[in-house]
Formats: structure tokens, C-alpha cells, sequence
């Protein structure tokens, strides 16, 4: 069963990929007091996540903290190792935090797995955005495939943080 809005993120023990290596942190203390914008996608590395997805989450951070977002998590069911040197490589080590679903613990319990297996990606996320306030989901917003960025886009989030302010 999907998530929905006003349930609350299930508390799974994940990982954070950090420039001192991978941190495990129970999403309820992730989500504790912070609103939070969660983006996820179907993997590192791969061409619009790379091209467009995380950099432009990065290059709107300031535009998204100052329209009220305590926080810019991008999720992807992949290795804390993999996410960190996706994160290096893009420069955005600072600026996202690069959770690390590499068993798809939080995916699965959310929803939100896609088997993109033909693609030779296995069980992945699908692409999706959310607000999460104090561990509730509060807005969330589905791509119809996993080759589209509209309604998870970081432009998308900053014109309705902006049009909701």
C-alpha cells in the first residue's frame, strides 16, 4: 500500500552516505522537528537523476530553506558508497543529504518500488517527492514513469512552497 498524506514515514534504521562514510540514522530521528522534502529516484548515476533531478534540487536549496524547508533528502536504493561518490561527483555533499535505502527497506514500506529489471536495474525506487513535517507526509507528488521529472522536480516543490507562503 502506498503512503499516504497525514500517516506518519515508517521508523526503519538506514544509512547516510558522509564524507566520513556511511552514518545510521532511524528515519524518526531524520524527520524529528525539521520539515523536510524528500526526493527519490531510481538510481544513482543514472542520466536525468545525474543530469537534472539531484543538481537541481542543489541549485534551489537556498530558494527551498528559505520558503520554509529544513532539509533536502534525495533517496535512492543504493550502497551509502555509491551515494557518496554520486554526491562528490556532483558537488553536492554540503547541500542534500544522500539517503541510502540499499536494502529498499523504506521503498518497500512506502510503496514505492518499481521492478525496472528489463532496464537490468532490479527492484528500485519509483521516482516521487514528498513533504515530510515532523515525520508526517504532508504533500506527495508520483511521476507517471520513471523516465519523467515534473511533479518530483525541485522547480515543481519551490513553486508551490512559494504559492503556499
Amino acid at each position: 500500500m502506498t503512503i499516504q498524506i497525514g500517516q506518519k514515514i515508517p521508523d526503519i534504521s538506514l544509512k547516510i552516505a558522509t564524507p566520513e562514510g556511511a552514518k545510521t540514522i532511524q528515519t524518526s530521528e531524520l524527520f524529528k522537528d525539521k520539515k523536510s522534502i524528500v526526493f527519490a529516484l531510481p538510481g544513482a548515476f543514472t542520466p536525468l537523476c545525474s543530469a537534472r533531478h539531484l543538481p537541481e534540487f542543489a541549485a534551489k536549496k537556498a530558494a527551498l530553506n528559505a520558503a520554509g524547508i529544513d532539509q533536502i533528502i534525495c533517496l535512492s536504493v543504493n550502497d551509502s558508497f555509491v551515494m557518496q561518490a554520486w554526491a562528490e561527483n556532483l558537488n553536492v555533499v554540503r547541500s542534500i543529504i544522500m539517503l541510502c535505502d540499499g536494502n529498499s527497506e523504506l521503498t518497500n514500506a512506502l510503496g514505492m518500488s518499481i521492478d525496472l529489471s528489463t532496464h537490468g536495474l532490479g527492484i528500485r525506487s519509483k521516482r516521487y517527492a514528498m513533504i515530510v513535517e515532523d515525520n508526517v507526509v504532508t504533500y506527495f507528488e508520483v511521476e507517471e514513469t520513471p523516465g519523467t521529472c515534473t511533479v518530483s522536480s525541485a522547480e515543481h516543490f519551490e513553486n508551490f512552497l512559494t504559492k503556499k507562503n
